[in-house]
């Protein structure tokens, strides 16, 4: 078994100390000082102690915004859900850490706010993204500005992650992948028939990766079709 990083030591050492003082009592020398290492290292890793807390946003934002960057006119939306699938995907790889610090962040209201400025970035990119998708598309209700619906569909998409997100770090979603598919589905389905052209006739249908065997959706896209979303 290889050993912890510096990064991962000066991590475990602060939300040991935060778990045993609080967050507003221990220091950036009471970490370095529990994981034996100098401030040089620490500040080479971290910005501040609030920066150990959090995933690293920046990273994230930039492989979401190239995942949206590299899809067409039509593969939007499945780029759409590739990209939500990835963040959640972090999380559920970080483990135990991510639920570490959606304890923590629940209880401190400085970070909290922070939690909620990221979250505001990452809604604002899918807003862009879909905003120019839907300026290629014709609106299907012309009296409704683009942007608000960009604004209402990105609202939904970030709401529907982190409702599965909540749903994991609480630990009563056993297929988080799973669960996310299917709310990002309920979504696209609330927007595309407001999407569609005027007067278009025939059968849409949008592709999803899932781990599910496909006698298992078959059943719910059948129903879509014959029923539309709800």
């Amino acid at each position: 078994m290889s050993k912890p990083s510096a990064r991962e030591r000066l991590a475990n050492a602060a939300f040991a100390l935060f778990d045993e003082h609080g967050y507003e009592q221990t220091t950036v020398d009471d970490i370095t000082e529990r994981a034996g290492l100098g401030r040089t290292t620490f500040f080479r890793h971290y910005r501040s102690k609030e920066d150990v807390i959090f995933p690293d946003h920046d990273r994230l934002l930039e492989q979401v915004g190239e995942r949206l960057r590299t899809s067409s006119q039509g593969t939007a939306l499945a780029a759409v859900s590739d990209a939500v699938r990835l963040v959640l995907l972090h999380y559920v790889g970080e483990g135990d850490l991510a639920r570490r610090r959606y304890k923590l962040t629940s209880g401190v209201p400085a970070l909290r706010d922070r939690e909620i400025v990221s979250v505001a970035r990452y809604q604002r990119l899918f807003r862009e993204f879909i905003a120019g998708w839907m300026a290629d598309a014709a609106p299907s209700d012309p009296g409704e500005p683009a942007a608000l619906r960009a604004e209402l569909m990105a609202a939904a998409v970030v709401a529907a992650h982190n409702h599965v997100l909540r749903r994991w770090l609480r630990g009563d979603a056993a297929d988080p992948v799973g669960e996310v598919d299917a709310a990002l589905r309920r979504v696209i389905g609330l927007f595309t028939p407001r999407m569609a052209s005027p007067g278009a006739d025939g059968t849409t249908v949008l592709a999803f990766r899932t781990s599910q065997p496909v006698e298992a959706v078959l059943p719910a896209i059948r129903d879509l079709l014959e029923n539309g979303p709800r």
